[in-house]
C-alpha cells in the first residue's frame, strides 16, 4: 500500500453478505511458539499474514527455528524445548508486538548469552517491567538493570526456580509469559490471574502438558509445570474475532444490511464485544458453533440496527474486550443515550492511547465525551450524518484507530483522509481487500 492516505468519500451501499477474514493473531503467535518448542513438524492453516506475525516468524528464524510460508499454509521445523540455536550477539526485532515482546522472552530464559530485544517507536514505549519483574525472580537476568522498555537484554541462567505469580491487570500476555516460563523451569509454577483470554490454557491442555486450571470468582488459579516434550501440533486457525469487529460495526450502523462472519475464533474469553453489543440492543447470533483444538469456533450473523440504546459497561467485560474499544465507542456515539466505560487505563497502554484518541475522534466528528485516565461517557446521537472534512493524523499508526476511522467513514458519512493506511498490516493485511472486493468500496 503506497498511498500516503486513505481517501473515503462516500457511504457504504447496502448489503447482504458472508465473509471469512484472517486468522486469529492471539491464536498465531502462540501456536508459533509452542510449535518451535515442540519435536517434529507442525502445520497451521489460516496461519494470520500480519507484520506482528511476520515478526514473530523472524525471531524464531533468527533463533535457528526453520519455517516455511507458503500460501495459506506455515510450517515450522521444531527443535524441542530451549531447542533454540543461541549465538552471541542475536538481536531479536519483535516490531510493533507487544504479544512477540513479551512472549518471546521466556523462552529465552536458559540462553548462554545476552539477547537483545528491540521494537518500533510505539512498542518502545510501552511497559515491559510487567513481565521482566516476574521473569526475574524466576531467575533471569535483563540489562540495563531496572529498565521497563525496550530495547532490553535478557541473559538466561541454569539456576531457575517456580514462582507464585500474582497477576492483577487481565493482562493475558503477563500470564502467558509465566506460563511459557515454565517449559525451562523446574517445580510447579502456581499462577493466581485476573480472568482474560485463555489462548494459551487451552492448547496447553491440547498438547497434554502438565497443567490445572481452577476458576474462583473472577480469579483462574494456574499450576503448570516442565513437560518431558511437547509434541508436533497441527491446527486450522479459526478467524480473529477483533479484526470482525469492524464489519460487525459496518453492519450495524448501515442500512438495510445483514452480515455472515464464517469461521471465527468464539471463545467465551474474547466474546465480550458480543455481550456488550448485545446489551445495547444489537441482535447478534451465533450458528454452527463446534470446538477445534480446544477452541470454540462458527458463525456469526449480525443485522443492521438503527435503535441501537446506550449502556452502562460492566467493567467486568473489560479484559474480553480490551482490543474493541475504539470500534465500540464508535458504535455508542451513534446510539441513544450516554454510554459510561470505566476501568480502562489499560487502553491507554496499548499501541497508542486509545481512551484519549479515541474520545479526540469522536469530539471531531461532533460527539460529546467526558475522557479521564480510565473512563469515558459518550453522549450518543443516533442522528449522526457527516458532510463534513476530516483528516486522520499523528495516530501514532495504531492499527485499530485506522480501521475506526474507515468505518466511521463509511457510515456516518463526509470526506475522510486517512492517514498511514498502512497502519492496518500489524494486525489485518486484508482488510482494505475485503472492503474493495466483497462490498465494492471504492477508495480514493
Amino acid at each position: 500500500m503506497g498511498s500516503k492516505y486513505l481517501k473515503v468519500t462516500s457511504k457504504i451501499n447496502k448489503f447482504r453478505k458472508a465473509i471469512e477474514i484472517d486468522g486469529d493473531k492471539s491464536i498465531s503467535i502462540r501456536w508459533l511458539l509452542l510449535a518451535s518448542q515442540s519435536i517434529g513438524v507442525s502445520k497451521a492453516k489460516n496461519l494470520l499474514r500480519s507484520e506482528d506475525v511476520l515478526s514473530a516468524i523472524a525471531c524464531l528464524k533468527k533463533l535457528g527455528i526453520k519455517i516455511i510460508v507458503s500460501n495459506n499454509k506455515c510450517t515450522v521445523y521444531g527443535r524441542g524445548i530451549n531447542g533454540f540455536k543461541f549465538k552471541k550477539n542475536i538481536v531479536l526485532d519483535a516490531g510493533n508486538s507487544g504479544t512477540v515482546g513479551r512472549l518471546i522472552l521466556p523462552l529465552l530464559i536458559r540462553s548462554p548469552y545476552k539477547i537483545k530485544i528491540i521494537g518500533d517507536k510505539s512498542l518502545s514505549k510501552r511497559d515491559f517491567l510487567r513481565v521482566i519483574e516476574p521473569l526475574q525472580e524466576i531467575g533471569v537476568n535483563f540489562f540495563p538493570k531496572g529498565k521497563g522498555k525496550l530495547p532490553i537484554s535478557i541473559l538466561g541462567s541454569n539456576y531457575l526456580r517456580p514462582i507464585n505469580y500474582i497477576e492483577k491487570r487481565g493482562s493475558a500476555q503477563c500470564k502467558t509469559s509465566i506460563m511459557l516460563a515454565s517449559l525451562n523451569t523446574p517445580g510447579e509454577m502456581k499462577i493466581y490471574a485476573k480472568r482474560s483470554r485463555n489462548h494459551t490454557e487451552l492448547m496447553f491442555n491440547y498438547l497434554k502438558m502438565p497443567i490445572t486450571v481452577k476458576k474462583k470468582d473472577k480469579i483462574d488459579f494456574i499450576k503448570t509445570s516442565r513437560p518431558k516434550k511437547l509434541n508436533l501440533f497441527n491446527i486450522d486457525i479459526p478467524g480473529d474475532i477483533s479484526s470482525g469487529a469492524f464489519f460487525i460495526a459496518l453492519t450495524l450502523l448501515s442500512k438495510n444490511s445483514q452480515l455472515i462472519l464464517k469461521n471465527i475464533n468464539l471463545n467465551p474469553s474474547r466474546l465480550g464485544i458480543l455481550k456488550i453489543l448485545n446489551k445495547m440492543g444489537a441482535s447478534i447470533k451465533l450458528k454452527n458453533v463446534k470446538s477445534k483444538k480446544g477452541e470454540k469456533c462458527g458463525d456469526i450473523i449480525v443485522k443492521s440496527n438503527d435503535k441501537l440504546k446506550a449502556i452502562n459497561c460492566p467493567s467486568s467485560l473489560n479484559s474480553s474486550a480490551i482490543d474493541e474499544f475504539l470500534i465500540i465507542f464508535l458504535i455508542a456515539a451513534k446510539s441513544k443515550g450516554i454510554s459510561y466505560f470505566k476501568d480502562l487505563s489499560e487502553l491507554n497502554k496499548k499501541e497508542s492511547p486509545r481512551l484519549k484518541l479515541g474520545s479526540k475522534i469522536l469530539n471531531m466528528i461532533g460527539v460529546k465525551t467526558k475522557v479521564t485516565n480510565d473512563s469515558i461517557k459518550i453522549y450518543g446521537n443516533p442522528n449522526i450524518n457527516l458532510n463534513k472534512e476530516y483528516e486522520i493524523k499523528n495516530y501514532l499508526k495504531d492499527h485499530r484507530i485506522m480501521a475506526m476511522c474507515t468505518i466511521a467513514a463509511l457510515t456516518l458519512g463526509g470526506k475522510w483522509k486517512i492517514y498511514s493506511p498502512e497502519s492496518i498490516n500489524t494486525s489485518f493485511p486484508s482488510f482494505l481487500k475485503i472492503l474493495k472486493n466483497d462490498f465494492k468500496v471504492k477508495f480514493k
